[in-house]
């Protein structure tokens, strides 16, 4: 028991922080896993001409490298805490990154290493389960935002209809009202797909 209970929190870990070629795999693993959730949300970003945008949480680089075949988007930069997955989404986005629209970067949400205002839009896929301080991750969205910008935040919320009563609990006491308490405007919770009986779900909110 001590050994499966000493696996599984490494699995756990793997997922939180991936490392080596047991880090690569679930990296790519998520790659497959996520798809009808990126599409979906990318759908959400209502992309316009000179795009510049930052995912929080890139991972192989996979949502990325749809929205590089946008030629509307100026530049994409992928943030991860992993430098494993920042090595397979360079792989991924080779070619863009010689072109110079593709920029991936080591790093975290709380103290997220760009400019103010930089951003037109800034969103997250499935990572913001490993934000060790939201609210502090809400604010950097925000100063990075340029005005008029998008963040866009997926999550999931359920599964086979069970409702995880945490991640509401998160999303409708935490999440959205630090982002009402940082004025961002229109903050909504969209319901998306299923997702392997995972129900798919977006906060969206605009910079004032």
């Amino acid at each position: 028991m001590r050994f499966i209970t000493k696996a599984r929190s490494f699995i756990d870990e793997q997922y939180g922080n991936p490392k080596g070629w047991l880090g690569w795999f679930i990296g790519e693993k998520m790659v497959r896993q996520h798809r009808i959730e990126t599409l979906w949300t990318i759908k959400h970003l209502h992309l316009q001409k000179e795009e510049h945008v930052l995912e929080l949480g890139c991972g192989g680089g996979y949502a990325m490298k749809l929205l590089l075949n946008n030629l509307d988007v100026c530049k994409v930069v992928g943030l991860d805490h992993s430098k494993t997955l920042i090595q397979s989404a360079t792989i991924r986005n080779k070619k863009e990154i010689k072109k110079e629209r593709a920029q991936l970067v080591h790093g975290n949400v709380q103290n997220l290493p760009f400019e103010d205002n930089k951003f037109s839009t800034v969103f997250s896929i499935h990572s913001i389960y490993f934000w060790e301080d939201l609210s502090l991750a809400v604010k950097e969205i925000h100063r990075v935002l340029k005005p008029g910008g998008l963040v866009a935040i997926t999550l999931c919320n359920e599964k086979n209809g069970d409702v995880w009563e945490g991640v509401n609990t998160m999303i409708h006491n935490k999440l959205i009202p630090l982002m009402d308490d940082a004025n961002f405007q229109d903050v909504k919770l969209v319901t998306g797909p299923l997702s392997r009986q995972y129900q798919t779900v977006l906060v969206t909110g605009e910079k004032l």
